[in-house]
């Protein structure tokens, strides 16, 4: 398939700058695969499509205030330092985006915080915008960790034109969420409240948990019209014996089993054993999935409304079936739905 075939129109005014006043209230629109069916609802009516030993795969990854603010030394310029994994936790090296990034050369120093509560220097230069950077900080990790948490801003997506807020911190983190290393939301999986998730339980609905840790190439675009050219950037992902035996359970009974996001979706189609099960996982996924596609796991998929020619658009698509999705996305603006992180979400059944 060609990029193009993935352009919709979004207006502007679509794209969701701050969440649902409640978690389970988003709206929520239900596409049936086989039929290209549509219906409306809200979220927390998904209880209604799910039964008894179901199971919902969730990413439990936890999104880290990756956003800091600098100034350079000696000129005191205000940088944007964006941290994108640590790759040396003793020697604190981490990989970051820096900007601007034309003034920020090896070798200088960045200062963080009123009273220069982390320094870093810069000691590679990766991309145009990437950088290698190494904290010179003498404390304990657990120190380190929480200087970061003082200093760092939730890392909400550029298109939200607006300064973080203690709202975000809470928000922007799906209440499953356990292992930090994301620089971004498992977003589909914002839309679960307590409440919910209780209400799925005494249903008798399992929950597998798995843990991708997103990365910024989630959302790199892609610049070739021939998909088959598109990298994906690595990311991280793990999957443990309790999440393989709850999801092949399920598979071998002939239940429901829903991949909660695309994250989730890589993750396990990034695991398949050879007799197309979920297998046991400790590894990085680069894994781009575009129509068409044979999917081994899930059977049934949750996500929010994605952008034009993006790389989640063209999973999905692939999931429901690439004209069921092209209309639903038309129906979705024309009905005013909401777009991105923040946005609605969509069930395919």
């Amino acid at each position: 398939m060609k990029l193009s075939q993935f352009k919709f129109n979004l207006p502007d005014s679509l794209l969701a700058n701050t969440p649902a006043e409640q978690r389970d209230e988003a709206r929520l629109m239900v596409l049936h695969k086989d039929t290209g069916q549509i219906e409306h609802k809200i979220f927390k009516d998904i209880l209604g499509y799910f039964d008894d030993k179901d199971v919902m795969i969730l990413n439990n990854t936890k999104v880290f205030p990756a956003r800091l603010y600098g100034n350079k030394e000696k000129t005191g310029a205000t940088i944007e330092v964006f941290l994108l994994r640590e790759l040396n936790k003793e020697l604190r090296l981490w990989d970051v985006l820096v900007d601007p990034a034309r003034k920020i050369r090896v070798g200088n120093k960045l200062y963080f915080g009123d009273d220069d509560l982390l320094v870093a220097e810069v000691v590679d230069n990766t991309t145009s915008r990437g950088r290698t950077i190494r904290f010179l900080f003498d404390g304990t990790d657990e120190e380190f960790r929480k200087n970061v948490e003082i200093l760092g801003e939730t890392p909400l997506p550029k298109y939200i034109k607006r300064k973080a807020t203690a709202q975000d911190k809470e928000r922007y983190q799906t209440i499953f969420a356990k292992h930090e290393g994301a620089v971004a939301a498992p977003t589909a999986g914002l839309h679960f409240s307590r409440e919910l998730m209780k209400r799925l339980e005494l249903k008798g609905v399992n929950f597998a948990e798995v843990t991708l840790h997103v990365g910024l190439g989630t959302f790199r675009p892609v610049e070739v019209e021939d998909l088959t050219k598109h990298k994906m950037d690595s990311e991280q992902f793990i999957i443990e014996s309790a999440a393989v035996n709850t999801v092949n359970k399920a598979l071998d009974e002939k239940r429901r089993v829903c991949a909660v996001g695309t994250t989730s979706m890589r993750a396990i189609e990034s695991a398949v054993s050879a007799n197309r099960r979920l297998k046991e996982a400790n590894d990085w996924t680069s894994k781009f999935i575009f129509p068409p596609y044979d999917f081994s796991i899930a059977n049934c998929m949750i996500t929010n409304f994605h952008t034009p020619e993006s790389t989640l658009l063209m999973m999905v698509s692939a999931f429901g079936g690439y004209e069921n999705v092209m209309n639903a996305y038309n129906v979705a603006v024309k009905e005013k739905y909401r777009f991105y992180s923040y946005g609605d979400a969509m069930l395919i059944i």
